[in-house]
């Protein structure tokens, strides 16, 4: 099955179990069967592909969840669901993508749930994929997404949910990037431009946004080695510039509505950063402006800390050092600001502890690698 052929059918996976749904299954239930579904798909359809696959996952779908059924109830309510099943031919057209988004993203979940439910309900990947992409074993991921279905079992499909919380289940996703054969920055983007179909929200369009203009810096983030290449260091040749110009379209139509969010204000940085043909023409000051705004809407420590980075490139080092000053040491990435600050302040033999330091709580390789080469550097150049 190509590429292609994957993608329409994952994207056909809401579809199938909300049609499920509307005829009596529960989530859990359905969620099994159209995943049984898939994997006859993945069998069968490089040989002999359908020519309605949205009519013939239903069908396969609902045998499947018939049999499931018949297992379980009484002969009354087995005749009664086997008498509801659909003549075969065309599905009816009813997008179930928003429903879906906001039961997976349910506030009863755990983040690492909601992220699994989310990329097997909505996403259609299969645990092995979902497992693989985490770095966990098929087992613990099959107990992970067992648990979070039971959890929702009773939620009903048409009951409306928090647009912010399933943002957060996206994002989460978007930031785990690459990983086994699945990569989850380009699944994020894909179910986040689903949504964007599915809810008029300028902060849907915000995420959107961020997403593409991050993304498009993908190809740069790392050397030939894997080693991690600063944004301040990138070849911006290798930059995607038609995913800058989307992401900054939609920006630019979702802050035209004037209801402006933490996702709008973060993608507004992003593209401050895209639009500087080099590093030393960044408009610092308007990026401050806008880290100012993140810090009013969240009070977010992590705000603040990007925005004493933004402060020491418009104001100089000590004024950044003067904002980092007011926040906690022992926020992640507060050392290794401040090494970089210091630095700036030609403070070499302090930049270089506090880069050690940091290298020692890095939460990656690459950035620990990183770290340790800065640090190894000033002391290069301080023996020199």
């Amino acid at each position: 099955m190509t590429g292609a052929d994957a993608a329409l059918l994952r994207g056909l996976v809401p579809e199938v179990l909300g049609i499920l749904g509307r005829r009596g299954a529960g989530f859990a239930a359905a969620e099994d069967a159209v995943q049984d579904a898939l994997v006859e798909a993945l069998r069968t359809w490089p040989a002999d592909p359908p020519r309605d696959p949205k009519g013939w996952l239903v069908t396969v779908a609902w045998r499947r969840f018939l049999d499931a059924t018949r297992s379980e109830s009484a002969r009354r309510g087995r005749e009664e669901r086997a008498e509801a099943e659909p003549a075969p031919g065309p599905a009816p057209d009813h997008d179930d993508a928003l429903e879906l988004y906001f039961l997976c993203a349910h506030p009863s979940l755990s983040p690492s749930s909601a992220v699994a439910l989310t990329l097997r309900a909505v996403g259609g990947l299969t645990t092995r994929q979902i497992a693989a992409a985490y770095l966990v074993p098929e087992a613990t991921m099959a107990q992970r997404i067992s648990r979070a279905k039971r959890t929702v079992a009773g939620e009903r499909f048409d009951r409306p949910g928090d647009v912010a919380t399933v943002l957060r289940v996206l994002y989460l996703v978007f930031n785990e990037g690459y990983s086994g054969d699945v990569d989850l920055a380009a699944e994020a983007i894909r179910l986040t431009r689903r949504l964007a179909a599915s809810v008029d929200h300028p902060e849907v369009a915000g995420l959107l946004a961020l997403m593409l203009l991050h993304h498009a810096r993908r190809a740069a983030r790392t050397g030939p080695a894997g080693e991690l290449v600063p944004l301040a260091e990138q070849d911006r040749g290798r930059w995607d510039t038609a995913l800058i110009t989307e992401g900054v379209a939609v920006l630019q139509a979702a802050l035209a509505r004037d209801r402006l969010g933490e996702f709008q204000a973060q993608a507004a940085v992003a593209a401050l950063h895209a639009d500087a043909p080099a590093a030393g023409e960044t408009d610092w000051p308007q990026i401050v402006e806008w880290y100012d705004e993140l810090v009013r809407l969240t009070g977010s420590p992590v705000a603040r800390l990007n925005r004493a980075v933004a402060v020491g490139e418009a104001d100089g080092p000590r004024a950044g050092l003067a904002a980092l000053a007011d926040l906690d040491p022992a926020l992640p990435r507060w050392t290794a600001v401040s090494a970089h600050l210091h630095e700036r302040a030609g403070e070499r033999a302090t930049a270089a502890r506090l880069y050690a330091e940091a290298a020692a709580l890095a939460s990656s390789t690459a950035e620990r690698d990183h770290l340790i080469r800065c640090a190894a550097r000033l002391h290069t150049g301080s023996a020199g």
